[in-house]
């Protein structure tokens, strides 16, 4: 089992920037790939960016592309989310989650093994 806890959501204007925390507890933090995704009201839920066990190469949706950075820092189980230049339609909640190794972490057919609760980030107009 993981355990995935998020963090640094909020309210912020649109322009503005949040950074999203992920801490991980459990298993070896090291054999998962880890994923951002984001669901907003009456909506499906969409990847936003992801990142191999490796810390190698990153993936984004393109609606954030050039916005958002993720990050991994092994050595303290956590995995990050940058956001900048926040607009009103990256208004969700925020969940984070973990794909063991040989699943597919990106792209079609993704799948992610464990999640977290979620953190909410309103960007107001």
């Amino acid at each position: 089992q993981v355990q995935l806890v998020e963090s640094g959501g909020g309210l912020v204007q649109a322009g503005g920037s949040l950074r999203l925390s992920c801490a991980a507890s459990g298993r070896t933090f090291i054999n998962y790939a880890m994923g951002w995704f984001r669901q907003a009201p009456g909506k499906e839920r969409e990847p936003v960016a992801a990142i191999p066990a490796n810390g190698g190469r990153t993936r984004y949706a393109d609606s954030v592309k050039g916005r958002f950075t993720i990050s991994r820092d092994n050595a303290k189980n956590t995995v990050y989310l940058q956001m900048n230049s926040l607009k009103p339609e990256d208004t969700a909640v925020y969940h984070c989650a973990a794909a063991s190794l040989g699943s597919i972490w990106w792209g079609p057919g993704y799948k992610y093994d464990y999640w977290g609760q979620g953190t909410q980030v309103t960007v107001s107009s």
